[in-house]
């Protein structure tokens, strides 16, 4: 059969409203499913109803994200077998054109969500993150730390409204149970200034972080030197390795930079870099669901039992899903490479996808 736009256009509109449709039935229920937890999480809280929607709002876009996938692979089944059972498929196959030239469009459209998806879509959901972020601190959790990481150094904020502590370190060790070079700056309620403290170095212990070789000063801004000072803190080392911003929170863009100065600041970067490395391969991803959806839908859905086909490609999207979170975990934690970790889901899915349409379309 000759190559055509006509014929390729039809295809990518009808795959493209596939995925449209699926996708917007999971975010309304992702939408319903969070504003109900949101209600539990609150209750007791005096917390505003429109502040709780208003959160679930600023969540969707991230929690779409994290379902666009599932939404590609079923929306691909419910193209396939929509078009199957309209006899369309079956036409068009009969007319001579091969599974593969079939498939190109929705690959095309599946590749180009993905690449949307990572440059266009990250920013805009990982903005809306960092103020649920903070509103979920504000309205669920205690007031937390909060750190942040620049060419500069560490900047770690502890404390409550009723007395604050600002600190500033050159370097890290230890991941952060250790400080060298550091800056403390005191404040009490409505920001009152109470002094600040310079040290050679600063250690965490329970309770509390000692400061070796300090110089004290108060608001008069007259130094006394102490070989070793005590500032009372609730943070643990896996309280500041929490405290950095999640991943999601960083558009596609602003992830090197940050995974750069984390490396300088002496903090482990993986899970940053993992993400980042996910992003990369998601059009490859979307695309591999693509070929597990073409794998369960041309040949069963001209067969007949349609309720195994979703329930085949449900199970498949799961064990993708588990994969990944197989893979991250081993990432993580330094076992697998990093690149390795975010290809495996979608190099598995591809092969597996090709591997059930190559032995569908040539026996």
């Amino acid at each position: 059969m000759s190559w055509s736009w006509t014929l390729y256009r039809y295809m990518a509109r009808q795959f493209f409203f596939g995925v449209a449709v699926v996708f917007a039935t999971f975010a309304f229920l992702s939408f319903s499913i969070d504003v109900v937890d949101l209600f539990n999480q609150t209750a007791g809280k005096h917390v505003p109803t429109s502040a709780v929607i208003g959160m679930a709002l600023l969540q969707l876009p991230d929690l779409c994200l994290r379902l666009m996938s599932f939404a590609v692979l079923l929306g691909g089944v419910f193209t396939f077998v929509r078009l199957s059972r309209s006899q369309e498929l079956i036409a068009v196959r009969a007319a001579g054109l091969s599974a593969w030239n079939l498939l190109a469009p929705p690959l095309a459209v599946a590749v180009a969500l993905g690449v949307i998806a990572a440059v266009a879509f990250t920013p805009f959901s990982s903005l809306l993150l960092q103020r649920f972020a903070g509103l979920e601190a504000r309205y669920i959790h205690d007031q937390p730390s909060q750190l942040a990481v620049s060419r500069n150094g560490l900047w770690l904020r502890q404390g409550n409204l009723a007395k604050q502590s600002v600190i500033h370190a050159l370097r890290v060790a230890e991941q952060g149970v250790r400080l060298e070079e550091v800056i403390v700056f005191l404040y009490g309620p409505n920001d009152t200034f109470l002094g600040r403290i310079d040290a050679q170095s600063a250690l965490l212990q329970s309770g509390a972080w000692l400061l070796h070789n300090a110089w004290v000063s108060g608001p008069s801004g007259h130094p006394a030197h102490r070989g070793d000072f005590q500032i009372p803190t609730t943070l643990t080392p896996s309280r500041i390795q929490e405290s950095f911003a999640s991943p999601e929170t960083m558009s596609f863009w602003d992830l090197p930079g940050f995974i750069q100065n984390a490396r300088l600041a002496g903090f482990s970067a993986n899970r940053y870099e993992l993400y980042f490395d996910s992003l990369l391969v998601l059009p490859a991803l979307f695309a591999a669901m693509v070929f597990m959806a073409a794998s369960f839908s041309l040949r069963l859905a001209r067969l007949g039992g349609m309720g195994r086909v979703v329930v085949y490609s449900a199970l498949s999207g799961f064990g993708i899903y588990f994969l990944g979170d197989v893979t991250q975990a081993l990432g993580i934690s330094g076992i697998l490479p990093i690149a390795l970790a975010a290809a495996a889901p979608a190099s598995a899915a591809i092969l597996l996808g090709m591997t059930l349409v190559f032995h569908q379309e040539d026996g």
